[in-house]
């Protein structure tokens, strides 16, 4: 079954070319935001294939094939944007921010919790840890030190001291 990965919204149009405003905190926007790449849009999961790409401000601007005036592209307005997650080619240690929901968090064999949810602030992306205290770490290497998504499992380090 196809995995799709959210990637963010179209947030509103550009410009009477029929450029798109997509509003996304997505980490590997490297491999997207490239021209040739195919994204969905809407619940439907329309295919379409990005003609161009700029950052502008916090959003990433972009164009579709085949599209070339504000009127066609409306209706993609407010709509999710999402990506097939076999089309980021991902290595075996490579993991997306999202793909950490669930799993189990341990330091020293000792299980803290399961990550529930994810925060991005200004300055660290922030896992939300649900156990016997509730507590946020920051996704840094000084504290997560293996991701295992195979076992379900995160080994941290120095993590009991963000506990309150």
């Amino acid at each position: 079954m196809t995995k799709y990965i959210y990637l963010g919204k179209v947030a509103n149009t550009h410009g009477i070319k029929g450029e798109l405003r997509i509003l996304s905190n997505f980490e590997k926007k490297e491999r997207v935001f490239k021209k040739d790449f195919p994204i969905y849009i809407g619940n439907e999961k329309q295919k379409e294939i990005l003609s161009s790409y700029r950052p502008h401000k916090e959003f990433d601007m972009v164009t579709l094939e085949g599209y070339t005036n504000i009127n066609e592209v409306l209706k993609y307005k407010g709509k999710k944007v999402y990506i097939k997650k076999e089309d980021l080619h991902l290595n075996e240690e490579e993991y997306l921010f999202e793909e950490l929901l669930g799993l189990n968090v341990f330091e020293l064999e000792e299980k803290l919790g399961i990550v529930k949810n994810i925060v991005y602030n200004k300055n660290n992306i922030l896992l939300y840890i649900e156990g016997p205290k509730n507590f946020y770490i920051p996704l840094h290497l000084e504290f997560i030190k293996k991701v295992n998504l195979k076992e379900e499992k995160i080994e941290v380090e120095n993590a009991k001291g963000l506990m309150l």
